[in-house]
């Protein structure tokens, strides 16, 4: 079957594809697998927290996006204070994450404090199944969510839990901002910028 990488919205419905897709794309993931240790469990773990925070939190107050085999949440300056779970997400994610609750906690509200206080786009999350890795899936998504934030003049921010992954965000023209190690024996997140390239108005 040819999977195809044009960038389309994401719907409710695409829900289980999603939670499928990101599982594969962040089984390795150092953060991930910081939250998720066990290897028998991970991978339904992990399915159901891209499912719950997809669901409950990114399709409502973002703008998600998918191919045939890859995903990504954005979330733009206007919605940056609603993109963030409530109460009753709070509580499946503290179900899903058992014990290391307290490490997801923490690793949050570090992140939060190292965020940009001007505004801008996010890049929540993307990811991409391996099994088609180098079928261009990711660049689609990224040139699809950077257009957007172009088109009304806005710097993106992400951070990234993976090394490997900074030297494709800067060939998309991001530039590593500052580096935060997660507390405890958390890894490193990497915070990244990327200045418009389209002015709003130019």
């Amino acid at each position: 079957m040819t999977l195809t990488n044009t960038p389309r919205t994401a719907t409710v419905d695409d829900a289980a594809l999603i939670g499928g897709i990101l599982t594969r794309a962040f089984d390795d993931d150092p953060m991930m697998r910081w939250f998720f240790p066990e290897d028998a469990s991970r991978a339904a773990s992990l399915g159901r927290y891209f499912a719950t925070i997809f669901t409950r939190q990114y399709v409502h107050h973002g703008v998600c996006e998918r191919t045939d085999a890859a995903v990504s949440f954005w979330v733009p300056a206007a919605a940056q204070e609603k993109a963030v779970p409530d109460e009753e997400t709070i509580e499946e994610l503290k179900g899903i994450l058992g014990d290391r609750v307290g490490q997801f906690g923490a690793a949050v509200e570090t992140a939060a404090a190292h965020a940009p206080r001007e505004p801008h786009w996010s890049l929540s999350l993307i990811g991409a199944d391996p099994a088609a890795q180098g079928q261009g899936h990711g660049s689609a998504l990224l040139r699809s969510g950077l257009a957007r934030a172009d088109a009304e003049g806005m710097p993106v921010y992400l951070e990234s839990s993976k090394a490997s992954n900074i030297p494709v965000y800067e060939h998309f023209g991001f530039t590593v901002r500052e580096e935060v190690p997660l507390p405890g024996d958390g890894p490193m997140l990497w915070g990244m910028w990327r200045e418009p390239r389209r002015p709003a108005g130019a």
